[in-house]
């Protein structure tokens, strides 16, 4: 065994909060992006806010310490994307990383692929694929594909809010979607691909926004990589409250502020606010979400005390 003085070491872990807007390159999961971005910071607490598959690249906000308490606020946000859709082959997974399963002919035009997008605009059903992570009986979708083991998968409503032809070089669509949370980009490409008669896969997909954030202000992952100095990696966190930010603000003064941060509901006075649920401050700090219903305020999710 090596000499304790030989060893790697590893700066000690620290909190730290705040979110950082990356930009994942294609070819690596998302937790192998956040992994490497938590040892960049030697953050204690991390977490993304949706997933994007290894084929897919582009802006993955992710969040340090308290900011992983308001994650949910951008799962559940709007997302848009631009996906390149290879019409002619269609896939095993329904995106390029599968092998080819059928080749179609691309008989249809500009003009055809325009004429059957309103179809999928708006609230509609979507089968999720087979290679899902999402779960059957306790196991994930992809398992059973991996086995061979075909389970019934029910459709699913989703929102698609648009869809823009930005490119079209036959036999790849390049396409803006902006769509809620839980559309499966890929089999929209193999729905648009039986739409005009003949079968698609996803060639491409980067996501360029999700809810008020854009890929304009994301930091490359390699570009993180190579930054040496701390507290230039620290300038690039934007504070907690940003994920939460289009919520009404509440403000309360310190000793309010003590009393939410411990747990304890306040009364909420002679002129209350409308019920609902705000982002709470205090004179100096933001404190957290906090719900106004039946004359009191009371904590939900509050940021850590430190009194």
């Amino acid at each position: 065994m090596a000499p304790a003085s030989a060893r790697p070491q590893h700066p000690a872990r620290r909190r730290i909060d705040g979110v950082l807007l990356l930009d994942k390159p294609s070819g690596i999961s998302s937790n192998a992006a956040l992994q490497r971005a938590k040892r960049l910071y030697a953050a204690e607490k991390a977490g993304h806010t949706g997933t994007l598959d290894p084929l897919a690249s582009g802006l993955l906000p992710l969040c340090f310490g308290d900011a992983t308490k308001y994650a949910q606020a951008l799962l559940d946000a709007r997302k848009e994307y631009v996906a390149a859709i290879r019409f002619g082959i269609a896939t095993t997974t329904g995106d390029a990383e599968g092998e080819a399963l059928t080749e179609c002919p691309v008989a249809f035009s500009r003009a055809d692929l325009e004429g059957v997008l309103p179809r999928f605009i708006g609230a509609i059903r979507q089968v999720p694929p087979r290679h899902a992570a999402l779960k059957h009986r306790g196991r994930s979708y992809y398992e059973y594909a991996r086995a061979g083991v075909e389970i019934d998968r029910a459709p699913r409503e989703i929102e698609i809010e648009a869809i823009e032809i930005v490119d079209w070089v036959p036999p790849v669509a390049t396409l803006r979607v902006s769509c809620g949370k839980g559309t499966y980009i890929r089999v929209l490409a193999e729905d648009l691909g039986a739409a005009v008669g003949s079968c698609a896969h996803l060639a491409a997909l980067r996501r360029t926004a999700s809810g008020a954030f854009t890929i304009d202000a994301a930091t490359p992952l390699a570009a993180l990589e190579a930054i040496d100095d701390a507290e230039a990696r620290d300038a690039l966190l934007l504070p907690v409250e940003t994920l939460v930010a289009s919520m009404p603000r509440l403000d309360v003064d310190d000793r309010d502020a003590n009393a939410l941060l411990r747990g304890r509901a306040l009364t909420a006075g002679e002129n209350p606010p409308a019920p609902g649920r705000y982002r709470c401050h205090a004179p100096s700090r933001f404190l957290g979400m906090v719900d106004v219903a039946d004359g009191f305020i009371r904590p939900l999710r509050m940021t850590r005390f430190e009194g």
